[in-house]
């Protein structure tokens, strides 16, 4: 089988099953329209998912779980740090743009490092230098100036296991 081909049905599934969670109806039309809209991304989009044969499948599954458990857990502290500074409008934060280094080189994996970013209350990924391997990222408290401490305290929480799933 082609991966290609591969690709498609594994996007096919991975489709079908969000779109049962996000639903969560199973009623007969429910299951038709997520079956359609299932068929027509992976028609779409299906070959971009897979694009080289990997070993260590169960490897890289094992990683993709630990990645949205550190990503939730990432999103919950983000979201109760955005809060407290939204109840106190007399805490001083610093706003500002920041450099962030990169070991990623897949767009893959840059692509879910800016998207993980900029889903992280207080984050938002402004622009990506593929060339030289750096995100600009708009940061609602500027902790840091430093190059290697933002890149720790910004992109670091992702970047490892980023790296060992897509790269």
């Amino acid at each position: 089988m082609k991966i290609e081909t591969k690709s498609r049905i594994v996007v096919f599934i991975l489709s079908l099953l969000v779109w049962i969670l996000i639903t969560m109806v199973f009623s007969i039309p429910s299951l038709v329209t997520g079956l359609v809209i299932a068929l027509i991304t992976a028609i779409f989009a299906g070959e971009m998912l897979i694009i080289t044969e990997r070993k260590f499948l169960l490897k890289r599954v094992w990683f993709t779980i630990e990645y949205l458990f550190k990503f939730t857990w990432e999103l919950i502290k983000a979201n109760f740090h955005v809060a407290y500074i939204v109840l106190h409008p007399l805490l001083p934060i610093k706003p500002g743009i920041v450099k962030v280094k990169t070991k990623l080189k897949s767009d893959s994996a840059l692509t879910m490092l800016a998207n993980s970013i900029t889903l992280t209350p207080g984050t938002l990924t402004v622009d990506i230098d593929e060339k030289n391997q750096v995100l600009y990222v708009h940061w609602i408290d500027v902790k840091a100036t430093d190059i290697e401490e933002t890149t720790e305290d910004v992109g670091g929480r992702f970047e490892k296991l980023l790296e060992e799933i897509f790269e």
